[in-house]
């Protein structure tokens, strides 16, 4: 498993480095950088209106990150390269996440796997509502954590609070590599192999902009 892991992590390098102008006619914009209107909504007990915690301003996403929550995009995606760039806008470092293949849209957490973007621990995976990886390895003898996780190989490569930071997430036949700021963290092999991209409302403010998925 981990040969297998290696290798797809090299794969993914190499694809990584390979952005040329083919690939670039293939990406497409999941965020348009005017509005929301490819993205569905998902408020924790439907406490506010989900345009008091999803806005756009100036050509950026911006998530409150209270109430908890979730907007995920409209269509499914299976094979890709997933591009995401995020900061915390007010120098205030805090918690919210990316999440992938989701399965079932719940509240207030999906079934699906999340590339974890909470400041220090960008590249964990968290497995939510049921998901798996095959690398997550529960103690002999205890019960299931409510949220898994399997975390990431290295230390922090996230830019400080208040500069844009960009993940570059992989996903083939279930299998995860994520890169943050051009270094290695994770990677994972998910059972379900599709679905709909997501970006957490949870903590604090929190913004997004140039989220594209690239067909891989």
């Amino acid at each position: 498993m981990k040969k297998k892991c290696m290798m797809l992590a090299a794969a993914a390098a190499l694809l990584f480095g390979a952005a040329g102008q083919a690939e670039a006619q293939k990406t497409k914009k999941l965020f348009n950088g005017k509005d929301l209107s490819n993205w569905n909504f998902v408020v924790d007990k439907n406490a506010v209106p989900a345009e008091e915690v999803y806005t756009v301003q100036d050509g950026v996403i911006n998530i409150k990150g209270q109430p908890f929550g979730y907007m995920y995009t409209k269509e499914s995606f299976d094979n890709y390269k997933l591009h995401v760039e995020w900061r915390w806008p007010d120098g205030v470092e805090s918690n919210s996440g990316i999440f992938l293949m989701i399965a079932d849209p719940k509240n207030p957490f999906p079934n699906g796997i999340e590339c974890q973007l909470h400041a220090g621990d960008a590249g964990d995976f968290v497995l939510l509502g049921g998901s798996d990886l095959l690398q997550f390895q529960n103690a002999p003898g205890q019960p299931r954590p409510a949220f898994p996780v399997v975390k990431k190989k290295k230390a922090s490569s996230e830019k400080p609070a208040g500069e844009w930071n960009e993940a570059n997430i992989f996903v083939k036949d279930g299998q995860i590599t994520v890169y943050i700021n051009g270094e290695y963290q994770n990677s994972g092999t998910n059972p379900h192999k599709t679905g709909p991209i997501g970006l957490q409302s949870e903590g604090n403010n929190i913004q997004f902009r140039n989220v594209t998925v690239t067909p891989w």
